[in-house]
Parts: structure tokens; sequence; C-alpha cells
């Protein structure tokens, strides 16, 4: 978990300095560390603060694709390339700093193709990973609170379940209601399009997750899951239409005095902490992501062989492996000397960082998938920060202000509508597949 936690940590720094560097500030600040050397100015439509943002999120995202390419086929800690992952702090941040600096000594040409083509492709990548994650977790969380409530008849899960699905159903109608009130004036065509269509697809899902066709090939699928995504996708819609420029005059909270600036920092710093949370989530999501996990067994295919042994020793059984080898030590079929290799390969840390290990036996994420996903925040992030900004304008830089950004969001909530609608008549439409 601390090593999660501190790439995700590395993504909320690296973004704010992407941030800073849309401001003035970042900018007199660069031009000092280059001695006055480098002008930064706007030549028509491109800026040294655009490229900027594209030379550090770059810089960040190489680090990512190396560690993935160095960490490819690691399975667990006995390799010794997963010290790379869990250790080596010091020596990882100055690579990443030094990416930084060498940034700037590529050809501002580079980053312009790199921010127009390769990083929008990434973004919108990144999107819709977290957008078939989102449906993943609805559906677990769903099927997760079934099981509690057949196998211990439980009460207190059956009203978690229930209250749950109550309540998120209820702010979605909330936002709804407010977004009407306040964004949805006369004039305002595309916040009560997106408003609208929004609520009849959120009905049209409800009514699909309950019809008796559904639940009959997948009796799982119910109100739960139909929830979480609406509340998903109705706060999705939401953010689009409060984060819109205020050119129709649709967007009160742009109109709002006294607290613009604070507020401009407060969102931006939520929406960095928001995507550096949803990329170590979808990082280390092994359901979607077919991630290796060190706390379920792993049996070789049919194609392998049909002898069905585990090849694979989740990490919670360590003490029953201790447990046999003494017991074959006085046994006689083992010399002593064996309870001292368990000992040490229980006790002696292989993650860099001399704490206890607790991927012997296998990872508990896929750690080259982990930085590819990383990679793909990055060129999210450059993209949200850059695409269609205001090149004219001054002081504190909006974070995701622009037609684009608000369009993103709302044909995402569309997607994510489309993806978990498929997830419910899939089974309906190719019963063979899902007959299991």
């Amino acid at each position: 978990m601390a090593t999660r936690i501190a790439y995700a940590l590395l993504l909320l720094i690296n973004s704010i300095i992407s941030w800073l560097m849309l401001t003035p500030w970042a900018l007199k600040k660069l031009e000092h560390l280059t001695l006055d050397y480098v002008n930064i100015s706007c030549h028509g439509k491109q800026c040294y603060g655009y490229v900027a943002v594209q030379r550090v999120n770059w810089a960040l995202g190489l680090f990512h694709l190396i560690l993935s390419i160095l960490l490819l086929g690691v399975k667990s800690s006995r390799d010794g390339r997963a010290a790379l992952q869990n250790g080596y702090w010091g020596p990882k941040l100055i690579v990443w700093l030094a990416f930084i600096v060498l940034t700037f000594f590529i050809p501002e040409t580079f980053f312009q193709i790199w921010g127009q083509y390769i990083a929008l492709a990434g973004a919108m990548l990144f999107v819709l990973l977290g957008l078939i994650l989102l449906v993943d977790l609805a559906h677990t969380w769903a099927e997760y609170c079934l099981e509690k409530i057949e196998e211990h008849d439980s009460k207190a899960w059956r009203v978690l379940l229930i209250g749950s699905t109550l309540g998120m159903f209820t702010a979605s109608f909330a936002m709804t209601i407010l977004m009407y009130i306040f964004f949805a004036q006369s004039g305002c065509a595309m916040n009560q399009a997106a408003i609208t269509v929004n609520l009849i697809v959120l009905l049209i899902i409800t009514a699909v997750s309950v019809h008796p066709t559904v639940q009959e090939y997948n009796p799982k699928a119910g109100l739960a899951q139909a929830a979480m995504v609406s509340v998903y996708c109705t706060y999705l819609t939401m953010s689009a239409v409060s984060m819109e420029p205020d050119h129709q005059h649709c967007n009160p909270l742009v109109r709002a005095r006294g607290t613009r600036t604070a507020s401009i920092i407060l969102g931006a710093i939520v929406t960095m902490l928001t995507i550096a949370y949803t990329t170590t989530r979808a990082a280390t999501q092994g359901i979607a992501l077919n991630g290796n996990s060190s706390h379920a067994y792993s049996k070789l295919g049919d194609e392998e062989g049909e002898h069905g042994l585990v090849d694979q020793q989740p990490g919670s059984r360590r003490e029953m492996r201790a447990e046999a080898l003494r017991a074959a030590v006085e046994a006689g079929s083992l010399p002593a000397n064996a309870l001292d290799d368990s000992d040490d390969n229980d006790d002696d840390s292989d993650d860099g960082r001399g704490g206890k290990d607790d991927e012997r036996g296998g990872t508990q994420y896929n750690y080259a998938l982990f930085h590819v996903i990383f990679l793909l925040a990055t060129t999210w992030v450059a993209t949200l920060l850059t695409q269609n900004m205001d090149f004219e304008a001054t002081g504190v830089a909006d974070v995701g202000r622009t037609y684009w950004a608000s369009w993103v969001k709302i044909v995402s909530s569309w997607v994510c509508y489309a993806i978990y609608s498929w997830s419910l008549l899939a089974p309906v439409v190719m019963p063979g597949r899902f007959g299991n």
C-alpha cells in the first residue's frame, strides 16, 4: 500500500507542477532559472506554457514507461527486479527530476505533436479504462453484498445494500434537480440537452436492470449496480455543466465573486487528487485488469495440463508452509537447515525498503501494467490542462474549464451508460458465452 501511495503522490506533485507551469508566476520563475536566457512568450496559438506542461508530464510518462519495461514479467518479490517497484526511492526521484530537466533540451515541435495526437489518444484510453472499472466496481459491490446476505443472512448487509442503493438514486435525482435550477436557464441548449439525456438514460438503464429477461440470464443484476452507475454519470454531467465557460451566461459559478481564485485553486487540487486516486485504483484493480493476486490460487490452464495443481502460493499460507517444513524436519525428510532457509525467506525483505515482504508468494498486482496506467494518466493530465487553453488568460489557470473538457465528461457519461447496458444485455445476446 505504501508503494502505491508513493506513486500516487508523485503523480499528484507532477500534476501540480504542470498546472503551475500555466501561470505567469511559474513562467517568470522558469525565466529566472535560465538566468533570463529564455524569454517565455506566446506566439500565435502555441505558448511555452503549453509546451512546459507537455514536457513535465512527458518526463513522468517516460519514467513509468521505463519502469514498466524493466518490471515486465515480475511475478513475485523473489524476482530481483521487484525491488525497483518497492524501493530505491532516492534514485528514482533523481531520475524523475533529471528527465524533467532533459525535456527542456528537446525541440518544442516534438511536444506540440505529442500533445496534439499521442497524448490525446492516451487520455481517451485512460478515460475509457476508468469507465470500465466503474462498471466493474458496480457489479463487484452488488455481488459482494448479495454473497454476504446469502451466506450469513445478515441484516446489516441487507440494510447497507438497500440504503446505499436508495442513497445513490436520491443523490442522482437531487443533482438533476439542481442542474435544472442553476444551469438550464433559457438559451442554455447544451446544458438542457445534456441534463435531459442523462435523466432519460438513467431511467432506461434502471428499468433494464430489473427487466425479467435480464434477471433470467443474470440474476445478480439489479438496482444496486444501476444506482452506482447513475450517480457517477449524473456527477459527470453536473461536473461538465458546472465547469464550462460562461460565454452563454449558463454557469453562475463563474460569475461568483469573492472566492474565485480560492475556488480555482481548490478545484485544481481536488481534480489532481481525484486523478491520482483513480489512477492508483485502476492500476491495482485485479478483476478488470486480470492482475495477479497473492490472495488467490492460480491454476494452470487446460492447454498446459489437466492436473489442476496450484502453481502459486498465497502469502497468507506462509505459516502453514512453515508448519509443514517443521514436520518434515522432525520426520527426517528434510535437513534441519531447511528451517533456517525458510526463516530467511520469510524474514528477509526483498522490497528494497527493509520492511516486511508480503509478496514473496505472488505480487498483489501487475507491476508492468501498473506503470502503463500511470503513463496513460500523465497523458490525461497534460490533455486536461492544455486542450483549448486560453493563452490570453492571466493569474491562476483554470483546470478543465473549457467546452472540450465539458464535452469529454458528457460523452464519458454516455459511454459509461453504454458499457453498463452491454454488461446487462451481453448474457441475453450471447447466452452460450455467459452460461457459467
